[in-house]
């Protein structure tokens, strides 16, 4: 029996395996996992964060910081703009806030891991005129080798939020809200 072009290829590549090498030590790059770092630097980045006694005061809390907000979408209250998977683009533009629940925060450089179950929609974080992360602080992490270290817990698709979205032309012109939301707000209890 002849064997196929293919057959030889994937036998000549099979023969050829390298040999299997342990994967490198990845070494503690250390710093503090405290909210205090974590508030320096999204401050740093244009984030804001503001202190909750717990998840109770949510709705008192994004009444004083948005009072303007008529469109606000949220999976942790109910709230004006009901939104899922196959909710139309058109219908997000119009949204002022979103209200999510973040997973892990990151002091080195201030973001919130959103997973996808917590996003209601992808578009979501991204449409939003104004985002806002719920975020338990004892969820803050030091690193991000120990925020991708507890990634396999929080479900597939996700994404690291830092900051407003932000971009500056070569004439170095910041423009706030280019590609994403205009603010970010994390509440952290």
């Amino acid at each position: 029996m002849s064997t196929t072009s293919r057959e030889r290829i994937l036998a000549a590549a099979k023969a050829n395996k390298p040999a299997e090498l342990p994967l490198p030590t990845v070494p503690d790059f250390g710093g503090e996992a405290t909210v205090e770092r974590f508030t320096t630097v999204l401050a740093g980045i244009g984030g804001t964060v503001v202190r909750m006694g717990g998840p109770e005061e949510l709705e008192a809390t994004l009444q004083q910081l948005f009072p303007e907000a008529r469109h606000v979408a949220s999976p942790l209250f109910r709230g004006t703009v009901p939104v899922d998977r196959e909710t139309p683009t058109s219908i997000l533009a119009e949204i002022d806030l979103a209200v999510l629940p973040g997973e892990i925060g990151v002091a080195e450089n201030g973001c919130v891991w959103l997973p996808e179950a917590n996003m209601l929609h992808r578009a979501l974080p991204t449409i939003t005129q104004h985002l806002a992360l719920v975020l338990d602080q004892r969820r803050i992490v030091a690193t991000m080798h120990q925020a991708y270290a507890q990634l396999p817990d929080t479900g597939g698709y996700g994404k690291f939020v830092a900051g407003p979205s932000k971009t500056a032309d070569i004439e170095q012109s910041l423009v706030i809200g280019a590609h994403g939301a205009r603010s970010l707000v994390v509440l952290l209890y």
